[in-house]
């Protein structure tokens, strides 16, 4: 992961990039939960 340099100032690139960031951890934890449903609905019903 790049390292990030703390200015104190938020830019917009870093706006975006903190969305998109986020965008795609949603996207991955929505896509293993779909790939393992069966595990995480067997885990729901213990």
């Amino acid at each position: 992961m790049a390292t990030e340099e703390k200015t104190g100032e938020q830019t917009p690139l870093d706006d975006v990039m903190e969305d998109i960031r986020r965008e795609l951890v949603l996207r991955v934890a929505k896509a293993d939960r779909d790939d393992h449903r069966d595990i995480y609905d067997a885990l729901e019903h213990e």
